[in-house]
């Protein structure tokens, strides 16, 4: 008898029924010797006998040897005939006898008896019979009480299912673990209810229960042993858990074993693994295997997966098929998929449609997207709606969104609200943002006493924390932060690492940092190359570096480029240097009108 996806015992000892194979080697000796003592009337051997050839598939030959045993009144061969007559499809006949052996004091036959009342609708005898079995310690039948009992939500069901765990029952143990994992306990309860979990995971997983095995190396992997997660995966993948296949995939593809990912990602997908079909198809796109992609991304679809369509929408959108990717946004952010939303919000932005991208935007958000509050607030902003956008930066900002927290700590800089922004500040800058680290430099830096003048040959003291964040806003790329490190390492009396700051700035774009190359190279004598980046600088509209090159051609007679560059200087500014480009451009058109 099939019964909760257990078969039902033989002779109470744990054995199944099993059909017999194509190629019979004929009866074993202790065979032998049980039919000749069952034909001598050893009822013993009757009842032994039949449950052999049950076992064998042999229900012709088993049903006399059993109704002989059971006229005799062997208990056991009482419950097989009702295992026997279940097979036959005899499910009254039956229960008749699997209540003879009951009665009898048979465990096995109580719980058989206990599925029989409960497959027809009678839980009150099923709870009868079953309880009859836990109650002798019958594995399976305390795991169906059990699950009669949570079926009523009785909270006597996990007394009983961890009666049949203890008993070696996998799915109870198993089911208990889950029970344990999904728990609302906190502190010291919840790390000992997650231990004693992990144990009945294992138990399970050990007893081959592969969805066991598939929550145990994830738990493992959570914690970082990796090693010995990934065995538990294997073990679930071999024996057809599709999402342990993806997830041992996943392990491979971070150790660098695309190869082999790629393989067990094919066999969890041809499992109905939509996850595993998502990432064969962004594997081959990586690859540039467009068609290829779309054919995975679109079997993770008909998985139940729509981050298949998000991932199709964000391939068409790589090819500039923009009607097609807000097709697939679409498709997945009716289903609810929030990035899609924010996705298809953006190709709306994008396309001038700003109408229709804020309800998009908007229901991203409250599903909890960050990207979308942060893109709300640029919505907002765009429109100089500034107390709503400030609100949606702020909600972004709560998330971890760096961007966002930079526009609020922006924000708190102009109303005054040192304090906040400095806070806001810190979080972008920590999330990686070069502009937040360079602001809150200059933050830290405006309340920083004057550094006392730098001795030659003197040590330099300690980088203050302005600094440090300058140099992590300048390694990043920022040129403003750039050009004051090199500020500061030219303070400091370091000229080399000034002037490889100051290049890296230029060479990146800076005004500034072409600027202050220049005149470190003029003090060092570099003139001629000085005067290649003052030229880049004042193109760019640097007014202090067309003064210098004004000045530079004043110096050597070349009074035509002296008074052009004097008068862009003047043009450029700031009011300081249009005064003195003024004064020397005039002085310059006197010299040539002499």
């Amino acid at each position: 008898m099939d019964v909760m996806g257990e078969k039902a015992t033989l002779l109470e000892t744990g054995r199944f029924a099993q059909p017999t194979g194509r190629d019979d080697p004929g009866p074993a000796p202790d065979e032998v010797r049980r039919r000749l003592a069952a034909e001598s009337g050893d009822v013993e051997a009757m009842s032994v006998l039949g449950a052999m050839l049950l076992r064998r598939g042999d229900l012709d030959g088993a049903e006399p040897q059993l109704r002989a045993a059971t006229a005799a009144g062997d208990r056991a061969a009482a419950n097989n005939l009702g295992v026997l007559l279940h097979q036959r499809g005899y499910a009254d006949e039956a229960a008749g006898w699997w209540r003879v052996a009951a009665v009898a004091g048979s465990a096995a036959a109580a719980h058989a008896l206990g599925r029989h009342h409960r497959e027809r609708g009678d839980e009150p005898a099923a709870e009868y019979w079953l309880r009859q079995a836990a109650e002798q310690g019958h594995a399976l039948g305390a795991y169906a009480l059990a699950d009669l009992l949570e079926h009523r939500g009785d909270e006597d069901a996990g007394r009983w299912m961890r009666s049949a765990a203890e008993r070696g029952h996998r799915e109870a143990a198993y089911r208990l673990a889950r029970a344990l994992d999904g728990g609302q306990q906190s502190g010291t309860a919840a790390r000992t209810a997650a231990e004693e979990a992990e144990q009945w995971y294992r138990q399970a997983a050990a007893r081959g229960h592969r969805s066991a095995a598939l929550h145990l190396g994830t738990l493992l992997e959570h914690r970082g042993e990796l090693k010995e997660a990934g065995r538990w995966y294997l073990n679930a993948a071999k024996d057809g858990e599709a999402r342990a296949a993806c997830a041992l995939g996943f392990l491979l593809r971070d150790e660098g074993d695309a190869e082999n990912a790629a393989v067990w990602w094919l066999k969890a997908a041809k499992g109905g693994d939509g996850n595993a079909a998502n990432a064969l198809g962004a594997l081959h796109a990586e690859r540039g295997e467009k068609q290829t992609a779309e054919r995975w991304y679109r079997a993770a679809m008909d998985a139940g997966d729509e981050n298949g369509a998000y991932n199709l929408g964000l391939l068409c959108a790589e090819q500039g098929r923009n009607a097609q990717a807000e097709q697939w946004y679409r498709r997945a952010a009716y289903a609810g998929h929030r990035e899609a939303a924010n996705a298809l919000a953006v190709l709306l932005l994008q396309g001038g449609d700003a109408a229709g991208a804020e309800p998009w935007f908007s229901k991203a958000a409250e599903s909890g997207s960050v990207d979308a509050a942060f893109n709300l607030g640029i919505l907002h902003a765009g429109r100089d709606e500034e107390p709503a956008a400030l609100g949606w930066y702020e909600r972004a900002a709560a998330a971890g969104h760096a961007e966002a927290a930079l526009q609020v700590g922006m924000a708190r800089l102009r109303t005054g609200d040192e304090a906040s922004a400095e806070r806001h500040l810190r979080c972008a800058a920590g999330g990686g943002s070069a502009e937040a680290a360079y602001r809150l430099a200059t933050l830290l830096d405006a309340r920083r006493p004057p550094a006392p003048a730098h001795e030659l040959g003197q040590p330099a003291g300690e980088k203050s924390e302005c600094e440090e964040w300058y140099e992590r806003a300048a390694g990043q790329g920022h040129r403003p932060a750039q050009v004051r490190v090199g500020m500061l390492a030219a303070a400091r009396g370091d000229v080399v690492e000034a002037a490889d700051w100051y290049r890296r700035a230029a060479e990146a774009g800076s005004p500034g940092g072409a600027f202050n190359l220049g005149l470190l190279l003029a003090r060092e004598g570099g003139e001629p190359e000085a005067a290649v980046w003052w030229r880049k600088a004042a193109d760019a509209g640097h007014g202090r570096a067309a003064l210098r090159l004004a000045l530079l051609f004043a110096r050597r007679g070349e009074l035509a480029e002296a008074q052009r560059w004097s008068g862009r200087a003047v043009d450029l500014g700031p009011p300081e240097v249009t005064r003195r480009a003024a004064r020397l451009r005039d002085a310059v058109r006197q010299e040539l009108t002499a």
